[in-house]
């Protein structure tokens, strides 16, 4: 493919796209996914109806990140698309099953009185928002070491569970603890009073959390998956970007023990940022390594759809990505503040 625009081929037009939208999703829904992950954490009724309500106008709309990214994804990209949905059957299903019953529980929890119907779906959600947050990770992990990919682009692989590898997990258990960090910030800016208090000493551990799970699974990563590191040592400019993001990650208990919340929760949505432009450089250009051999790794080139295709939908990106980012500012600004319990509550 030669065609060009601004000096940039349009399978690596369509890379930032996916890239960038799928980066939103993680922003948006992370804080959601941390929220949840907490929920159980809060013993009063009345402090679980806040935190619920806290994400229950926006996490609906921080959903169509994802929707909006898979179709992408799809379009631009279809031989990966393919590939890594059958390679990864198990975890997309249970992603699904899993963001299925955080909406019923979202929905349903309000609807009866009893202690019991609320007991339950308490933990539904908060179960819920846990797994999705681990299994992002897990298909993350394993994304970044590699799929048994053969022939005709097939995964090859044998274990029912092989997707639950020791690399898998850890970045499983480190992006749990990134969501659980950028969920208690959002809650801190969105409550006040008794919950306020509760969960300035839940982010204190939420972020030893993160800080203990992102430095192992870094060093691991170091050590043991060496090939995501090719580009850094061949291109040493490019590490501007672990120093930005280990800077950006510096700034949030900087800026949390200072109580200045709003400013926390950028640099937490920064740092997410900067750590998928990291995955994103040490990817480039390929999209799925292939641990059987080299000549089967899925690329932006060979994965990608027609010239054509990339271009029209090049067009349907440029008018469709500033009405979504221009709905996405006038909910949260519509209901920015702090939370207040009314009759039209959870």
């Amino acid at each position: 493919m030669t065609d060009k625009f601004i000096g940039i081929d349009f399978p690596t037009w369509w890379f930032l796209v996916v890239g960038g939208l799928f980066s939103g999703y993680a922003i948006l829904d992370g804080f959601d996914f941390g929220a949840g992950a907490w929920h159980l954490f809060f013993k009063k009724e009345q402090s679980r109806r806040l935190a619920l309500n806290a994400v229950g106008p926006v996490w609906d709309g921080n959903e169509v990140w994802l929707v909006i990214g898979g179709g992408a994804l799809f379009a631009g990209f279809p031989v990966l698309y393919a590939t890594l949905f059958s390679a990864m059957y198990i975890p997309f299903i249970l992603f699904l099953v899993f963001l299925i019953f955080r909406a019923v529980a979202i929905e349903f929890r309000g609807k009866e009185e009893m202690l019991w119907w609320r007991k339950m779906w308490d933990i539904c959600y908060s179960v819920s928002s846990i797994m999705l947050a681990f299994l992002l990770g897990v298909v993350l992990g394993n994304v970044l070491q590699g799929l048994a990919i053969g022939d005709d682009y097939l995964y090859q692989g044998a274990g029912f569970f092989e997707f639950l590898n020791p690399y898998a997990i850890m970045v499983g258990v480190t992006t749990l603890s990134l969501f659980m960090m950028h969920g208690a910030i959002y809650l801190l800016i969105k409550t006040e009073g008794k919950l306020f208090d509760k969960l300035e000493g839940l982010l204190k551990k939420a972020m030893i959390f993160f800080m203990i799970s992102f430095t192992i699974t870094s060093l691991y990563t170091l050590l043991y998956i060496p090939h995501l590191s090719d580009d850094f040592k061949a291109e040493p400019l490019l590490f501007i970007f672990p120093l930005l993001t280990f800077l950006s990650i510096a700034n949030v208990p900087r800026l949390a023990s200072k109580k200045r919340y709003k400013w926390a929760f950028f640099f937490s949505a920064l740092s997410i940022g900067f750590m998928l432009a990291l995955v994103a450089i040490e990817l480039y250009p390929t999209l799925l390594l292939s641990t059987v051999s080299e000549q089967y790794n899925i690329d932006i080139y060979n994965a990608a759809a027609s010239t054509k295709s990339l271009k029209i939908m090049m067009i349907i990106v440029a008018i469709g990505a500033p009405l979504v980012a221009s709905y996405t500012y006038f909910v949260y600004k519509t209901f920015s503040g702090k939370v207040v319990i009314d009759d039209a509550s959870y």
